[in-house]
């Protein structure tokens, strides 16, 4: 019979703060330490050889000698349809939609497709250390039932909802204002709240709503004050244009879901790259978060997101994969992707931001701090074990390297799959790497 008490040992890493505007001091280290867990959360945490005495005598105890237990990695924009189109060639947004998200979505109308996706997609983010994500799913209120049926067999905390499109998209991924309306309410009464899923109202973006379906919005979030609200901005310059010609009396993008009353705290924008400061001063006034997504940003060719702009504005900014315009389900990757993005402009981005933002910074985008995101008392015990040797170059690189950040750094840089050694969910293991 399993203890109910577990102890987790090893180097524990997590944050306090921003880094950005804190630096270091937001960075919480604690080298040979161990966590405490009871009926899923975090209890007691310290250095080991006291945590193992006070704790010890009755508790299971598992060691993980030179690994760094951080907390579950939050993905705050990926796409569950666009999985099977991973690494889709050649096209820009707006006619990449039209030749692959599109056509994928379509197949959502069989819910077996949905849950068969359901599961890879769901195991895909675990081996990858992701333990929260914010879901878009397809038209097909099916797709997003799938869905949480299946993160809900496996105890994890996600967040998703049902895409409403009513114009500029296929027939048949087409709702109305009032079906979306229904079809999100039948999903929120059905699956909102339920053990650790939440729902997401989920309009595409501007150009395939009308207004009055962003009313049918706006509607189901004053009715669900608790229900999130996610949808995509200023991703690329062709669709920024695009939404002047179809919403011509909004000041500039977001001034179209500022007037339809989309925009709260718990209200997730994807991208954000060509924003003025007009739009960053409205989403500071509603408390309102991006989704940064660099793997898709560079993939599909949309620009370089200025964080550090967003930082100095204290917008609240967290890590998307953005899978399938993003090529990875890999928060590691998508840290090096983001790393590179700063440095094309002739800025820089730590290891310890980059953590930040796919850890509390995802919490804290998600309303959820205190819940999720760090290795503190109280808190769900979601967590990643990472390996910085789990490959050989990994290996080599840092024989010599002692330093926190050097060796974090280089582990965002290189590592991938291969460096999560093991996924909990609420201190359950839901991944373990296979060492052959």
């Amino acid at each position: 019979m399993q203890s109910k008490t577990s102890i987790l040992c090893g180097d524990l890493l997590d944050f306090t703060g921003n880094p950005f505007h804190q630096g270091e001091e937001a960075v919480r280290f604690q080298p040979e330490g161990a966590l405490v867990i009871e009926q899923g959360k975090i209890i007691a945490r310290g250095p080991k050889a006291e945590i193992l005495a006070n704790y010890g005598a009755q508790a299971e105890v598992t060691e993980f000698t030179d690994k760094l237990i951080v907390p579950g990695f939050i993905d705050t924009h990926i796409h569950l349809p666009q999985t099977q189109m991973i690494a889709s060639y050649g096209e820009q947004l707006l006619t990449w939609l039209t030749e692959y998200a599109f056509p994928e979505e379509m197949k959502f109308a069989d819910r077996d497709h949905a849950v068969k996706v359901s599961e890879f997609f769901l195991n895909e983010l675990l081996k990858n250390g992701t333990t929260t994500a914010l879901v878009f799913g397809t038209v097909h209120p099916q797709s997003v039932d799938a869905f949480f049926q299946v993160a809900q067999a496996k105890g994890l905390r996600m967040i998703a909802g049902k895409v409403m499109m009513d114009r500029n998209c296929p027939e048949e991924l087409q709702d109305t204002p009032e079906q979306g309306y229904l079809e999100s309410k039948q999903l929120i009464e059905k699956w909102h709240g339920v053990d650790r899923l939440a729902y997401a109202v989920t309009p595409r973006f501007a150009p395939t709503s009308s207004p009055e379906q962003l009313q049918a919005c706006k509607q189901l979030l004053e009715e669900n004050p608790s229900v999130y609200m996610q949808t995509h901005t200023s991703e690329n310059l062709d669709e920024c244009e695009w939404v002047k010609s179809l919403f011509p009396d909004a000041e500039d993008y977001l001034a179209v879901y500022e007037n339809a009353g989309l925009l709260r705290k718990k209200s997730v924008l994807a991208h954000g790259i060509h924003m003025s400061q007009r739009e960053i001063d409205c989403c500071k006034e509603h408390d309102t978060a991006i989704a940064h997504c660099p793997t898709s940003n560079l993939f599909i060719g949309s620009g370089l997101f200025d964080l550090k702009r967003m930082q100095e504005n204290h917008i609240e900014v967290a890590m998307g994969t953005d899978v399938g315009g993003g090529s990875s389900f890999s928060l590691l990757q998508t840290f090096n992707e983001a790393y590179k993005v700063q440095q094309l402009q002739g800025k820089k981005l730590t290891a310890f931001e980059g953590l930040y933002l796919t850890t509390l910074g995802g919490a804290r985008a998600l309303d959820l701090e205190g819940v999720i995101g760090q290795l503190e008392i109280g808190c769900e015990a979601d967590c990643v074990v990472l390996d910085p040797k789990a490959t050989p170059l990994l290996d080599f690189r840092l024989q010599e390297v002692s330093e926190l950040h050097e060796k974090l750094f280089a582990l965002m840089m290189l590592g991938d799959d291969r460096c999560i050694e093991q996924t909990y969910s609420l201190g359950k293991v839901v991944y373990q790497r296979d060492v052959k």
